[in-house]
């Protein structure tokens, strides 16, 4: 759920009603405004204006808290968390003596709890995650029932059902399932899109940006929704081309989505200057969609988001890709030395870095098949199919290379919608990779499950559902056994 809750934000608006102590005025609304573009240091003057001028709102009290939790995001700094964690009961105890009888005690109390939710899982302390979200998630519910018509509630509570319904075993989940708290993400998406079109021709039309830094989370890297870039491309049309997160919700689903050379451009032109918060997590994108292209600038961006991040989040990934841009220009040495601070470096709170760390301890990849790897990732299908053909995989003597070259194969043949030659290479990557430790088969199991579910043949697709989930003892296997469910589940098994 790391990484599936790296990057998310609640916010309120300016032309909404005003209820007693809650009062959510133009001032107010500018802070608001500000804090959803990064705007931090605006952000902070006017939430201290609004204190001095109206000390009894108690939406200065939910403000704060945007702040803190926008501030933690892009520094991703472990000790500004600790710093300002213990906000979080001080601001529950003012918001409880304000008024009950608005629409925005339960959602303010709600909201903090979700929020501080959302960034302990970041730095790894999924009990008091799963505590929170528990608070929150009842908050929600009963505030929905109270006041059916405040639609501003609809996106956390949204968001927490696909987030639930989403989440593979561990810590989080067991403790979710402890208190009782479950999901349903087909329901959470569709409050979501709905509200997508319900929120901008209402009084509550300034949450819209809100909406979409979540729902475009979602749609790309939480459900994988195949048309998750062109719903992007309408959702973000109507934001402010001068809002640094609109450049990273842009950027972000491009590089999700296949996109790298739209994002290498959009993030050279993201909007910059002594406004904007520092986001060294910007260039790991840029890093990351250049070296998807094969750009040698790449590494200098990696070593450029090492230099300037004091996150916890990316490290080990970002030397992960400076070793494999070493094997590509056929530096071992290097490559081994960067396998080292892969293994030393950083932490494994976020998903791509415990990925990065499994892939350190995997044999040294063949440079053509690690060629094939990036720019299939960054959208360059011919360019990776070409490689790959033009590969004889009898020269490939390692059963770890083996099963790669036929997998990649299949990944590559079924995003151009090939589906007989995808589900050809599939198969051969389970039947070379059965038995290993490597997470190839059992993946490629569960994608011919999915061709098989878009096929309409409920029969083939369980089946090897079914034995993507017999599969075991191999790399990510939490994950991987998480997706099959979800399709047995779509299919009514």
């Amino acid at each position: 759920m790391v990484k599936k809750l790296f990057v998310l934000a609640i916010f309120l608006l300016g032309c909404s009603p005003v209820f007693a102590n809650f009062d959510f005025n133009s001032n107010c609304t500018q802070a608001y405004e500000s804090i959803l573009s990064l705007k931090l240091k605006r952000a902070r003057v006017l939430i201290d204006q609004e204190k001095s001028v109206h000390p009894d709102n108690a939406i200065t009290i939910l403000l704060d808290n945007y702040y803190d939790y926008f501030y933690i995001l892009t520094t991703d700094s472990k000790a500004d968390y600790d710093r300002l964690k213990d906000n979080k009961g001080k601001r529950i105890d003012l918001l409880e003596k304000e008024d009950d009888k608005s629409p925005y005690y339960n959602f303010a109390i709600a909201q903090v709890n979700l929020q501080w939710a959302l960034i302990y899982s970041r730095f790894g302390e999924n009990t008091s995650a799963g505590f929170a979200i528990n608070k929150a998630f009842k908050l929600l519910q009963s505030n929905a029932k109270k006041f059916p018509s405040f639609m501003p509630d609809d996106i956390p509570l949204g968001l927490v059902n696909v987030l639930l319904g989403s989440l593979p075993d561990g810590a989080l989940k067991s403790t979710l399932g402890f208190l009782g708290i479950k999901g349903n993400s087909a329901t959470g998406l569709n409050t979501l899109q709905q509200l997508s079109v319900k929120l901008p021709h209402s009084g509550y039309a300034m949450y819209y940006d809100e909406l979409v830094f979540y729902l475009t989370y979602i749609q790309s890297y939480v459900i994988n929704d195949s048309n998750a870039y062109a719903k992007m491309q309408q959702y973000t049309a109507a934001m402010d081309n001068g809002s640094l997160n609109k450049a990273y919700i842009k950027a972000f689903v491009a590089l999700r989505t296949g996109h790298s050379s739209e994002t290498i451009d959009l993030l050279q032109h993201r909007p910059t200057g002594p406004d904007y918060q520092p986001y060294p997590y910007l260039d790991y994108l840029l890093a990351t969609a250049m070296m998807n292209r094969l750009d040698t600038a790449a590494d200098d961006y990696f070593k450029k988001f090492l230099a300037e991040t004091k996150g916890v989040s990316y490290v080990k990934d970002a030397y992960l890709h400076l070793a494999w841009d070493a094997l590509l220009h056929g530096d071992e040495r290097k490559y081994q030395s960067y396998i080292q601070l892969v293994k030393t470096k950083g932490y494994t709170f976020n998903d791509k870095d415990k990925q990065a760390l499994t892939e350190a301890g995997n044999p040294t990849l063949n440079a053509d098949l690690l060629k094939a790897r990036l720019l299939f990732d960054g959208g360059f299908y011919d360019r990776a199919l070409k490689i790959l053909t033009d590969k004889n995989p009898a020269t490939l003597t390692q059963v770890f290379d083996k099963t790669d070259y036929y997998y990649r194969l299949g990944r590559i043949y079924d995003a151009q919608e090939k589906d007989d030659e995808a589900l050809r290479n599939y198969q051969q990557a389970i039947n070379a990779g059965k038995g290993t430790p490597y997470y190839y088969a059992p993946t490629a199991a569960v994608k011919i499950g999915n061709i098989y579910e878009r096929q309409k043949n409920k029969t083939e697709a369980a089946h090897y559902y079914n034995m993507a989930i017999a599969f075991k003892n191999h790399q990510y296997e939490n994950s991987i056994e998480q997706k099959a469910k979800e399709g047995l589940k779509r299919l009514g098994y």
